[in-house]
């Protein structure tokens, strides 16, 4: 059964107010979405395994651990998504990006896939979901059946913010994938935004309206 982790971290608390403030301009938004995404990473990863290995130091021999091979790959949803991308390859270089592309159908209100393009071993791969907002949940849940299409068997979830109306969709969907998010807002409004939020993430990003 996943799991939904809060990142409560004082920095990354610190940084999200900078990012909920509407005088927070494009570049600096940019930035700290990235540095957010490098200060959760850390928690996403927490479960990696671990190898001994034998080094030698400027003193003496000695035991030490380095990852044991697990393969990573992070999967941004189209736009907002890509703004988290960076942030985690500074630590983790080797890590495969895919990418999904999402819209909402403006009578059904479903998301349609319109690009999807994923490393050819992504279903041997750890992945990891990334999107700053959980609103709906229907763009993480339309993410998630794709790469379970594709064979991905471990996957988790990365938002900077999520509505619980979105945790509760997708835990519906996808009870076996691993929530991370630095905050539970309130509610949805009518709009679908989330309260008190961070407005559209992917226009702050881009600096689009």
């Amino acid at each position: 059964m996943g799991e939904v982790h809060i990142v409560d971290h004082p920095l990354v608390q610190h940084k999200l107010t900078i990012l909920r403030d509407e005088r927070t301009g494009s570049k600096e938004f940019r930035e700290v979405v990235s540095e957010i995404a490098t200060l959760m990473c850390y928690e996403a990863t927490r479960d990696l395994p671990l190898r001994e290995v034998s080094i030698k130091t400027p003193v003496a021999p000695a035991k030490a651990k380095v990852v044991k091979g697990k393969k990573l790959a992070v999967v941004p949803v189209f736009r907002a998504g890509l703004g988290m991308v960076e942030g985690i390859l500074k630590l983790i270089p080797p890590t495969k990006v895919g990418h999904i592309g999402l819209y909402r159908d403006p009578e059904t209100l479903k998301p349609v896939e319109y690009f999807c393009k994923l490393p050819p071993d992504i279903s041997e791969r750890d992945v990891v979901i990334l999107d700053p907002m959980l609103a709906t949940g229907g763009t993480a849940v339309a993410a998630a059946d794709a790469l379970k299409k594709h064979g991905c068997r471990n996957i988790k979830l990365m938002c900077i913010i999520a509505a619980p109306e979105g945790i509760a969709f997708m835990r519906d969907n996808h009870p076996d994938v691993d929530i991370y998010v630095s905050a539970i807002d309130d509610y949805l409004n009518d709009h679908g935004y989330i309260v008190p939020g961070l407005g559209d993430a992917g226009d702050r990003i881009f600096g689009t309206k």
